[in-house]
């Protein structure tokens, strides 16, 4: 059984949460502010944890900041703010996926389920190396270089880079993209694609031109 961390500072949205949760089987616990989760975090392990943005005394991307130190435990946020600033700026801080408030709770559970289920071990690639001009992905170690410098990327940037390049030279649809990194039952949109396309560019940086935007269409990676 899969265990949440629910974190925010209004108590009937971490019960409505909880009520979802429970019924599609998942163990969960509550955090009421960022500092309340820092500090279960430390003691304890979970599978996922839903995050608020707006909390007192310690915000939702401070908080997941100081889990990140620590923890790479997947993190999935909520805001009821949808600028681009906040969506880019938890997705640099290692955020999987990004919801705004109000949100549906049944899709909300839908996304946990692609998230837990795209990091399972069953999930991975193994015994792979790509080696692309200047790029390196080691699929055994998650890691990737970039003219021998490692680069951090958050989960699902590296999931959206092997993807590409183990299909590069093929022109994908940003529907394809968002089925198969995100999940099947992913029910966002394509700004969560754009915008880790644009963070994904700027860590590859002199070999950023590899992704090539297909107007209308989707992405392609070319060698």
């Amino acid at each position: 059984m899969s265990k949440l961390l629910i974190v925010d500072d209004e108590p009937k949205i971490c019960e409505l949460i909880e009520k979802y949760a429970s019924f599609e089987g998942y163990e969960t616990e509550t955090a009421h502010t960022g500092i309340q989760a820092v500090q279960l975090c430390r003691q304890k392990d979970y599978d996922l944890i839903i995050m608020d943005v707006m909390m007192p005394e310690l915000d939702g991307f401070s908080a997941t900041r100081e889990i990140r130190k620590t923890k790479q435990t997947p993190i999935i946020m909520l805001s009821a703010r949808g600028e681009e600033y906040d969506r880019i700026h938890g997705f640099e801080l290692g955020v999987d996926d990004y919801v705004q408030k109000p949100f549906s709770p049944k899709e909300l559970m839908m996304r946990v389920e692609a998230v837990l289920r795209r990091l399972s071990p069953k999930a991975e690639n193994m015994l792979d190396v790509f080696d692309i001009e200047g790029i390196s992905i080691n699929c055994v170690s998650r890691i990737v270089t970039v003219d021998g410098e490692r680069v951090q990327l958050s989960p699902k940037e590296y999931d959206l880079l092997l993807y590409l390049v183990r299909n590069r030279g093929i022109a994908l649809t940003r529907e394809k993209l968002l089925n198969q990194v995100w999940g099947y039952d992913y029910y966002g949109d394509d700004r969560t694609l754009d915008t880790h396309i644009k963070l994904l560019r700027k860590q590859l940086g002199p070999y950023a031109g590899h992704i090539v935007t297909l107007r209308g269409v989707g992405y392609r990676f070319e060698e």
